[in-house]
């Protein structure tokens, strides 16, 4: 229905028109907001963190490193000029020549997930694996965030998170450490 109700809008005069052919599950995937009766199942998007930080591949590892290491972080995610994950800066990486580019040591390729997934079967996944951090894009690969299966787990049993993130007036927001008791708070 979604090309039949976008054409007669436009023959209505409605001037901003679109149709969204990729459909539901596309809006969905890309953590985009939604209306109506929803379930209780927490999702990943729940538990992503927007903050990691990110490299370009022409960068200079040494560059990255100052930057990552200044935000708290030991890892840094590679994206393209449109924002999309191609690759994953970590452990050994970092041990590299600090005059050499990040897409010359970049581990290429790392596994992404959706922000509408399930987080309690991926967080189980995750402690299966030893994963620490898994990367969450939106279907066309966009970066949205990161996991941290630590945090999840915290989320997942029901605990509040370590950190929570604000937003603020003339920032793009930024995580702050949960007060121990929020209804005390002003």
């Amino acid at each position: 229905m979604s090309p039949r109700a976008a054409c007669r809008l436009d023959a209505l005069g409605f001037e901003q028109v679109h149709d969204y052919t990729a459909g539901i599950a596309d809006w969905k995937a890309a953590g985009l907001p939604l209306e109506g009766s929803t379930t209780d199942v927490q999702q990943v998007v729940d538990a992503t963190r927007p903050d990691i930080p990110t490299a370009k591949p022409d960068e200079m590892l040494g560059t990255v490193w100052q930057r990552t290491e200044a935000a708290g972080w030991d890892e840094a995610i590679v994206v393209d000029c449109d924002g999309i994950v191609i690759g994953r800066l970590r452990g050994r990486t970092w041990s590299h020549d600090t005059d050499v580019r990040v897409v010359d040591v970049m581990e290429s390729g790392p596994t992404t997930v959706r922000p509408n997934g399930a987080l309690a079967p991926l967080v189980d996944r995750m402690e299966e694996r030893g994963t620490k951090l898994v990367t969450v894009t939106d279907p066309q690969g966009v970066l949205i965030g990161v996991l941290v299966r630590q945090e999840a787990q915290r989320l997942v049993t029901g605990e509040p998170p370590g950190q929570i993130w604000v937003d603020c007036d003339g920032c793009p927001g930024q995580w702050k450490l949960q007060p121990s008791n929020p209804a005390a708070q002003p």
